[in-house]
């Protein structure tokens, strides 16, 4: 354990910091001179070619859908802004939709970051950068004012602060031990409103079990399960209703049974020994391409239907990882898998991991990592939350990311140090956020012009969904 003498010394190291960067300057919103449309378009590229119209028509839904798909275009923007210069492990996409609920392998069920597509050493500012300003976009879309969507911001960043000096008094063990667990939030609720909100979550992830999803993804086919085909979200790469033209390496080439066997048994070597046991006893039955997200949408996603000898389903999910948008920008170490930097990122920052998080080459050299699908995990429906729910829930937000900076960076006393006790860096996020608000609204302005104009494409699930129709 530290000396006392010791952690004051790591708080003054990150006071002393504001003298290089003061955290008024925060509210700078750095490389915005640019078109949005070119980032855009580099980061769809090596996606399924017939799927980026899908991506784009999921991001032309609203300014905060075009935020959650563009990733790329505020990592840019924050290599223009000035950093305190503590360099973490950080989420790189840490906004309003990617927290959310799951089961531990105990079944204790938390609130925590769950997207770690971008993970990477970064600065720990543009973790909050981007969540205050999906804050922000979130609040302009629901029709919320600016008083209110300011508080947001306000109570979401203070409850950062807050708890990073509460962790920067925590011993290391402590820290790493710390979850933020429903049964906690629902104890620490005043508002019986809160409180069913809460417990309609909890009911609700208890339900999303890989046996209730059954039967609505897969039919049986003579002895063996098989995943049932609904394009554009759910296909087989070589079935009749796939969405991969036949120039695609994964169509042209082919892939055997003994590749994918291989893949498999790669992905089943990075588990620890006795879930590689209990992966053991499952079969698999049929494994098929099924779109997630909005800014995933065309990079390659597989879902495997895994049944035991009781006929008991397990749906792992294979995620294909690219460059995150973190690294592009900042310098980072060198990535050799970058499923690999996945898993090892979510590991560091969430509270507990998935018990079958993995990584693995598939066919052709490309990356991915595992998880189970959809067991216990849900999203809150932002879109439903009036004023007072979505203050809370960016209260709760905050929490949860500054339990993940302080497991996963190790600096809670600097950083608590940096931000101090006052409101300074709650009134630069404000500047912040209402300012890269405002940017959002000019970029979705300029990526729906382009879709007009046909510069690119963008097409809806149901437009998609029509072509496969009789």
């Amino acid at each position: 354990m530290e000396h006392v003498a010791d952690l004051k010394d790591r708080r003054a190291r990150g006071r002393a910091l504001r003298q290089v960067v003061p955290r008024r300057a925060h509210d700078a919103i750095g490389n915005v001179r640019r078109d949005p449309v070119p980032l855009l378009e580099t980061s769809s590229a090596g996606r399924v070619e017939r799927l980026v119209p899908l991506r784009y028509g999921r991001m032309i839904q609203s300014p905060f859908a075009f935020f959650r798909g563009s990733a790329i275009v505020q990592a840019h923007d924050l290599a223009g802004t000035p950093t305190s210069g503590m360099t973490i492990q950080i989420c790189g996409d840490c906004h309003l939709a990617n927290f959310g609920g799951f089961a531990t392998p105990e079944r204790a069920l938390l609130f925590d970051l769950n997207d770690f597509d971008e993970t990477s050493p970064g600065p720990w500012e543009w973790d909050l950068k981007r969540l205050t300003a999906s804050m922000v976009v979130a609040a302009r879309h629901l029709r919320h004012d600016k008083t209110a969507a300011d508080n947001m911001v306000f109570e979401l960043v203070n409850s950062y602060r807050d708890r990073m000096a509460l962790y920067a008094e925590m011993g290391v063990l402590e820290t790493w031990y710390d979850r933020i667990t429903f049964d906690r939030l629902l104890a620490e609720a005043a508002s019986p409103d809160v409180q069913k909100q809460i417990r309609r979550a909890m009911e609700r992830a208890a339900a999303r079990t890989h046996e209730t999803l059954l039967p609505k993804l897969s039919a049986r086919a003579g002895h063996r399960w098989r995943i049932l085909d609904a394009p554009p979200a759910l296909f087989h790469v070589t079935g009749r209703q796939t969405l991969f033209s036949e120039d695609d390496d994964w169509l042209k080439a082919g892939i055997a049974a003994d590749v994918i066997a291989r893949c498999f048994g790669d992905y089943a070597s990075t588990l620890a020994a006795d879930r590689q046991e209990l992966l053991s006893h499952f079969t698999v039955q049929d494994i098929a391409f099924k779109v997630v997200g909005v800014g995933s949408v065309g990079t390659r996603c597989l879902i495997q239907l895994l049944v035991d000898s009781h006929d008991k389903p397990l749906f792992l999910q294979f995620k294909e990882a690219t460059k995150s948008v973190v690294a592009r920008y900042f310098k980072s170490p060198a990535v050799t898998h970058e499923g690999r930097r996945v898993v090892e990122g979510q590991r560091l920052m969430q509270a507990a991991s998935d018990l079958f998080l993995g990584w693995t080459k598939g066919p052709f050299g490309r990356h991915f990592y595992a998880r189970q699908l959809r067991d216990m995990k849900f999203s809150a429906d932002i879109e439903l939350m009036d004023t007072a729910l979505l203050t809370g829930y960016g209260r709760v937000c905050g929490r949860a990311l500054a339990r993940a900076h302080a497991k996963a960076g190790g600096l809670a006393p600097e950083i608590s140090g940096y931000l101090g006790a006052s409101d300074r860096m709650a009134e630069a996020m404000i500047g912040y956020a209402n300012s890269y608000a405002d940017q959002v609204d000019r970029d979705y302005e300029a990526f729906v012009a382009a879709c007009r104009a046909g510069r690119i494409e963008a097409r809806t699930d149901a437009d998609m969904a029509a072509d496969f129709q009789v």
